[in-house]
């Protein structure tokens, strides 16, 4: 007999979270290791904005507080919608979560009836499938090829929007692959969503200032006005604001659906922590100048990682236009064995054996809907990321 509800055989745990625990596990045992999973920068939370907290908890604000977010923080989203991206939100537009995670999670749950089909391009972060399975989805995997930089093309769009299509996952600069789609781009697949007025899209834009070599962000609700009714522009302040830890995501979408993400809200999470809220209003508020600085050293260890991985045999790496990760090709090593003699048949054998072999712990391509592919955080110290692929490459000339 089991007390647990059938819904969870439809997922699987976070396979990012779960690698990070192993990871780190390893190193409680005393084991040198080098972990490339997580997604979160390595610089501090800037100091004005835990002073803003601290002022928070000293001033006694530290009671319950909307749902959807304190009167001063939807008023700071709204400002930045409509400074950075040119997109006018009511209050009654905006919701506040607990991390993007959550707004994502709150938005299936409010919106997909079962066998709703859900189109979510591959490479894809590892929690938007399983997010619709709990909603009694159907996530639609669309294969996104490296020639195509992993981005869906509208024509692959085209065919495989149906009846019972519900949403189009959107997620630019990409994790795991820091691809951009650029205006031209996101036009293209507008005219095909314009055809199909069943069709909603989320528009996951949570990495939009982490974007290299003077690049230009567009989120689709803008590219095109005429989907804003139907698009759901997420954002949060976990990655350009170094507030991974303090959980707090946002969204900007119709009344309707923000109004029935709200009535899900009441019922579980009621609202993140009043002191995160505090936070984020100076995030978003205050000076801006440490993500310019932080992205030239985003640059310059992309730029270091990507040529030593360039420079191992079996391996090929794009360059990331965006985001803090590298997604490599294994291809090259598949088939050859590891010197206890083991065959490398697939991505997630390959990252077994770095862990075990050389102490890397990263994230197979599989994770993410595409193989044979890996993920590297390069959010991290030089020094680190020149002994990581160090010993990638010392483990990939063992291999025979």
């Amino acid at each position: 007999m089991t007390f647990i509800a059938d819904r969870l055989k439809r997922i699987k745990p976070s396979m990012t979270v779960g690698i990070n625990i192993k990871a780190n596990a390893l190193r409680a045992e005393g084991k040198d290791v080098l972990v490339l999973a997580a997604g979160e920068p390595d610089f501090d939370t800037p100091l004005n904005i835990r002073k803003a907290a601290s002022e928070a908890i000293d001033s006694g604000q530290t009671r319950y507080v909307p749902g959807k977010g304190t009167p001063a923080l939807q008023k700071a989203i709204q400002s930045k919608f409509l400074n950075d991206n040119n997109l006018q939100y009511d209050l009654d537009e905006i919701i506040v979560g607990v991390g993007g995670k959550h707004i994502i999670y709150n938005a299936m749950m409010a919106t997909i009836n079962p066998n709703d089909e859900v189109i979510i391009p591959a490479p894809f972060w590892v929690s938007y499938p399983d997010i619709v399975l709990l909603a009694e989805g159907k996530p639609v995997i669309v294969q996104c090829p490296e020639n195509q930089n992993f981005k869906i093309t509208a024509d692959q769009l085209e065919k495989n929007i149906t009846d019972k299509t519900k949403w189009l996952m959107l997620n630019s600069p990409s994790n795991p692959t820091g691809s951009l789609y650029s205006k031209h781009e996101l036009k293209q697949l507008a005219e095909v969503l314009l055809e199909y007025p069943n069709v909603l899209v989320m528009s996951d834009d949570i990495y939009e200032k982490v974007i290299y070599d003077n690049l230009e962000f567009a989120t689709i609700a803008s590219v095109e006005p005429k989907l804003k009714d139907r698009c759901l522009t997420l954002n949060g302040v976990s990655k350009a604001y170094c507030m991974t830890g303090w959980r707090l995501g946002y969204c900007g979408a119709s009344k309707e659906i923000i109004a029935a993400m709200n009535k899900i809200q009441s019922q579980s999470t009621t609202s993140t922590s009043s002191i995160s809220m505090a936070a984020a209003v100076e995030a978003l508020n205050g000076p801006q100048e440490f993500i310019t600085n932080h992205n030239k050293a985003f640059v310059r260890r992309r730029d270091l990682v990507v040529n030593l991985l360039n420079n191992i045999d079996g391996l090929s790496c794009l360059t990331p236009q965006g985001a803090f990760y590298v997604y490599p090709s294994c291809e090259g090593v598949l088939g050859k064995e590891t010197p206890e003699g083991k065959e490398i048949s697939n991505d997630e054998d390959f990252m077994t054996y770095l862990l075990e072999s050389e102490g890397i712990a990263g994230v197979h391509g599989a994770a993410f809907g595409l193989s044979p592919y890996f993920r590297l955080s390069y959010a991290t110290s030089d020094e680190i990321l020149k002994d990581a692929c160090a010993r990638i490459k010392r483990a990939c000339e063992k291999l025979k």
